[in-house]
């Protein structure tokens, strides 16, 4: 049996069938972004902005497949998206000046790519003074203004609960289909706000899982 953890798409990645089954002795759990609920959570601390900037792998098809949600999305938000295509960590210096010059924010996927190079985008959005929005808690703390994102504890925990039932005998991997975490969690960077001069709505501030009030080097 194998039991994954963090696969944005298993059935892109041909883990899952259309319905969720699992594809052979194999399952595990998702890290899909709550899309949707991070559009929103742009909305509500840049009322004005406009277009959002997403930098992601051309090659990675879990970004390719985010993209399309994105942009299927954005419109019920009175966004554009803007992306930018890469090859390579060379071509994200480049790729993140530009993008920056020409969007009101940008926003993190879980691109393996581009999360390697968090810093070097972070660097040439601040030269434009607009944020950058994380997908998960960790790109927070080093200097993203906020995400509606995954906690991987949390999603590593619920993968072990998954392996626990194949050890104990209780359920084969096969017999279990992916899952997804069940509620995204609100994660702000205080000081990134008051950088940008951001303020936090209450509404999000109260509701935040864990808020920061420093950028954490790398």
């Amino acid at each position: 049996p194998v039991v994954y953890t963090a696969v944005s798409d298993p059935v892109g990645a041909g883990l899952a069938d259309e319905e969720g089954n699992s594809v052979g002795n194999i399952t595990g759990t998702s890290d899909k972004l709550p899309v949707e609920e991070q559009l929103k959570m742009i909305r509500d601390l840049m009322p004005d902005a406009k277009k959002i900037g997403i930098l992601y792998t051309t090659s990675e098809a879990n970004s390719v497949s985010t993209i399309k949600e994105y942009k299927e999305l954005a419109e019920n938000y009175d966004f554009e998206i803007v992306d930018s295509g890469i090859n390579t960590v060379a071509d994200v210096e480049m790729a993140a000046k530009d993008l920056a010059s020409k969007v009101d924010c940008i926003s993190n996927l879980t691109d393996n790519t581009v999360v390697a190079s968090l810093p070097t985008i972070l660097d040439k959005a601040n030269e434009k003074k607009i944020p950058v929005f994380g997908s998960e808690i960790e790109q927070v703390k080093i200097g993203c203004l906020a995400a509606e994102g995954i906690d991987y504890i949390a999603l590593g925990k619920q993968t072990g609960k998954m392996a626990a039932k194949v050890l104990k005998g209780e359920a084969k991997a096969s017999e279990q289909n992916f899952e997804t975490i069940t509620e995204p969690g609100f994660y702000v960077n205080n000081k990134v706000a008051e950088n940008l001069g951001i303020t936090v709505p209450d509404d999000l501030a109260n509701n935040a899982v864990e808020s920061f009030d420093e950028i954490t080097a790398e």
